[in-house]
């Protein structure tokens, strides 16, 4: 197998609970997973974690971007799956910033979106959304099937490519279908030299190495500003 499969999505949309179906599965298929779940000061998801007995780990970024902190510990998370014995990585990550994409070309990225969401709540999301290998639809029960086709539709013009699956994270429905899907995916060696599938945002301000003042004056590094020519522009 030997895969590092990376959950993304907005706070709150389910990415957990597809987990707590998807390890199951994966083990059912003799795989022998492991998991990594990247938050910033806190979170109660290594209780779900526990539960599925298989090894984990949580990162902590703290005052550090969790994307960007993810990115700078793949490589140590791969060598940590390799320690345990584990042929499948799943990464679940913060999900804080729409702009970043931790993605990288060898990692299966899966996006997890709320079906309950507005159809334009995906164009938000970026490379998060249009450089997925797969989108899982979350809270498929609240929707009715056209409000489910029409979303579908919408993410089709944004990721062509991408393969969706609904699924429901109170009974595991969907989970198999997508758990197929994963299987299918060939299979990698290493992740060295391994490159994002976009970058990330650009640049260090001021208030990124700890600045509390505000204030054009206090302000270095890459800072952008609001176009006001552009007034009403929308």
């Amino acid at each position: 197998m030997n895969k590092m499969i990376m959950i993304l999505g907005a706070a709150s949309v389910g990415k957990t609970a597809v987990i707590k179906w998807l390890v199951p599965f994966l083990k059912e298929e003799n795989l022998n997973p492991c998991l990594c779940k990247i938050d910033c000061l806190y979170t109660e998801d290594s209780k779900v974690y526990q539960s599925l007995q298989v090894p984990y780990v949580v990162g902590l970024s703290e005052d550090i971007c969790p994307d960007h902190f993810l990115v700078s510990n793949l490589c140590e998370l791969w060598d940590w799956k390799e320690k345990k014995d584990c042929d499948t990585l799943i990464i679940e990550t913060a999900g804080l910033c729409n702009r970043c994409c931790p993605a990288t070309e060898n990692t299966i990225s899966i996006c997890v979106l709320d079906a309950t969401a507005s159809t334009h709540s995906a164009k938000k999301l970026g490379p998060m959304v249009t450089m997925s290998d797969i989108i899982v639809l979350t809270k498929i029960d609240m929707v009715s099937q056209a409000e489910r086709e029409i979303l579908i539709w919408s993410l089709e013009k944004l990721n062509p490519t991408a393969k969706i699956f609904p699924v429901d994270g109170l009974v595991g429905y969907g989970v198999e279908s997508l758990g197929r899907c994963i299987l299918s995916e060939p299979a990698v060696k290493t992740y060295e030299e391994d490159l994002l599938r976009h970058t990330m945002p650009s640049g260090v301000c001021s208030y990124c190495i700890g600045e509390k003042r505000v204030g054009s004056a206090y302000q270095q590094g890459i800072v952008g500003k609001i176009d006001f020519q552009k007034e009403n522009a929308l």
